[in-house]
């Protein structure tokens, strides 16, 4: 544990477990371990869990570290089309189910609908290519460029939001890389 964690984040983790469910325990081995694996929020980490075969316990996990977001943007396609179910197109990752208290694990299932609200928020105001806004706002989600994509259309097709291809016509509801995304200010 101290080798994997360091000794005083090892030391803190034993004092949460003791309180905790063995199924809150393993989620917050896995939390904290990738928590570890990120130190300095400079690298791309994804958690996957495998069940035996009754689907009731679990037999291991398998933990994807990149410093490259390429990298990170190919794992996540792999594991996502590897979970056992999807809800809305987006991937559940249900071999790992977390909640609230454990936020990384918990922004790994969540549906698609929340995407919509999470961009209207997290980039009013803000005008960006696509690639720009799916490198930095996917790190951390389940979503994929796909699921991106699929909500974008939505929200242009509302008029929410305005894409255009600077110089160069563009088709609607498309989403290259270089397509430029703007998203209205709200308010609080």
């Amino acid at each position: 544990m101290n080798a994997l964690f360091g000794k005083e984040r090892a030391d803190a983790l034993r004092l949460k477990l003791e309180t905790l469910s063995t199924p809150d325990r393993e989620l917050m081995i896995v939390e904290e371990l990738c928590n570890a694996l990120n130190p300095t929020n400079d690298r791309y980490v994804l958690p996957f869990r495998f069940k035996d075969d009754l689907g009731t316990r679990t037999s291991h996990h398998l933990i994807f570290v990149s410093k490259h977001f390429l990298g990170y943007h190919i794992m996540k396609g792999v594991m996502a089309s590897e979970s056992s179910k999807q809800e809305q197109g987006v991937a559940t990752f249900e071999y790992s189910p977390a909640d609230r208290k454990y936020p990384l694990l918990f922004e790994m299932s969540r549906p698609l609908d929340d995407l919509k609200a999470m961009l209207l928020k997290d980039c009013s105001g803000k005008r960006l290519t696509f690639k720009q806004l799916y490198e930095s706002h996917s790190v951390g989600k389940p979503y994929t460029d796909s699921n991106y994509k699929q909500v974008l259309k939505t929200l242009e097709d509302a008029t929410i939001i305005t894409a255009d291809k600077p110089g160069k016509k563009r088709r609607k509801g498309t989403f290259a890389d270089d397509v430029v995304i703007t998203f209205p200010e709200t308010r609080s």
